[in-house]
């Protein structure tokens, strides 16, 4: 019998990491593929990316249009109660067999959510990770306690998985997503994408991604961007392609101060969204990234360029020798890229290796949704670790 597999997917850089798991499950002669676009994708402040879903062929079944047309606090709650109430009907609609879901958005927590409820299996990816510096943490792992499948990115995250009380025989270390998709796209000439952003490089360049931090109630993200544009200012010699933050508590006023810079710095572009061909291409012709996205750990490592890691919300990640950690102060993030350039780090970044694995991710989880078993998987067992069980998955870190 054809199981129907619903992935659900909120932003741009998620669906790049889905985007070659979900052409393999369409391709399985036992599978039945069903998208479901949320979140940004939906939003024209965001750059309609839904459009990208169905540029790479992919038909989208159901949308649940979510996003309110503010960032505060009161609005992202309000847009979690519009997801739950949207998903509780497509589920209705499609009736999944199976949701494929990723990583630690609150769209994803309105979906998950709203599958527990309706009885759906949930299959989760990138669980087990840490970004102590936001909401996402929290939310990440509420999702692990609401799924049934667990596909983590490294042996350290398979056993927080299991700590949090997930049968071992569910979790599955299949390594990251971000480097999968790496090795399937197919990089574009330099001139094709100078072309394709409107934007020369020079003989140093930096791609810069700076998110809101939700949980940092010390220096606000403003100021944290503020100090992050001022040291850019003082770099002359350096051209900057900006992408916007994700649509969370308060990125609206951080996507003003990038629009602001960018108009006024001749050595800057923004770009509301690359697209993950682009923003590899991006990554394999810069000298290094420069924010606090997740993107810098995760991808950047392969491409073996350099990483600077502004402020505490990537915070308990697995990180390669290519990041460097900074204050969001204006002197360390000069000092930090100061560091990037060095000859000694620079030489050191030839022999990087990403700690997320060397790819097949897409094909180790496809085969396991085709072929695990279903019948009662939502009737979970806590699995209680005794120092015999901490042994057993390979003791804890």
């Amino acid at each position: 019998m054809t199981r129907k597999v619903c992935v659900v997917t909120g932003t741009r850089a998620e669906f790049g990491l889905l985007r070659w798991l979900m052409d393999e499950i369409r391709r399985h002669h036992n599978m039945e593929l069903q998208v479901v676009a949320t979140g940004m994708h939906l939003s024209s402040e965001f750059g309609l990316t839904y459009r990208e879903i169905e540029d790479a062929g992919f038909s989208i079944n159901e949308r649940v249009d979510m996003l309110l047309s503010s960032d505060s606090s009161n609005a992202i709650s309000k847009s979690i109660g519009l997801g739950l109430i949207g998903f509780a009907d497509v589920f209705e609609r499609l009736k999944p067999d199976l949701l494929v879901v990723l990583g630690d958005r609150y769209e994803i927590f309105s979906a998950v959510s709203s599958a527990l409820i309706a009885g759906i299996p949930v299959s989760h990816i990138h669980g087990g990770e840490l970004t102590e510096g936001a909401y996402d943490d929290a939310i990440r792992h509420s999702i692990t306690k609401m799924s049934h499948l667990h596909f983590v990115a490294t042996d350290e995250y398979r056993r927080r998985v299991i700590q949090l009380g997930e049968q071992p025989s569910r979790v599955f270390n299949v390594g990251g997503m971000a480097v999968d998709a790496i090795k399937r796209v197919e990089i574009m000439g330099r001139e094709s994408l100078e072309e394709s952003l409107g934007f020369k490089f020079g003989n140093r360049n930096l791609l810069v991604t700076f998110h809101p931090a939700t949980l940092d109630h010390g220096m606000g993200t403003s100021e944290q961007m503020r100090e992050l544009l001022d040291a850019l200012h003082e770099l002359d010699e350096i051209n900057f392609i900006f992408t916007m933050p994700n649509a969370d508590t308060g990125s609206r006023r951080l996507g003003e101060m990038v629009r602001d810079f960018t108009n006024s710095h001749s050595n800057s572009c923004l770009h509301v969204s690359l697209g993950q061909l682009r923003y590899f291409s991006c990554l394999s012709y810069v000298d290094g990234v420069v924010g606090n996205s997740s993107s810098g750990l995760l991808e950047a490592p392969s491409f073996n360029i350099g990483t600077i890691n502004i402020g505490d919300r990537q915070m308990g990640r697995i990180k390669a020798s290519s990041v460097i950690d900074c204050e969001p102060k204006r002197v360390a993030i000069l000092q930090a890229i100061d560091s990037l350039y060095a000859d000694e780090f620079q030489d050191m970044l030839k022999s990087v290796t990403n700690p997320y694995g060397d790819g097949g991710a897409s094909k180790l989880i496809t085969q396991t949704l085709a072929k695990y078993p279903l019948e009662n998987i939502c009737k979970k067992h806590f699995f209680d670790l005794l120092i015999k069980d901490f042994n057993e998955i390979g003791g804890v870190q």
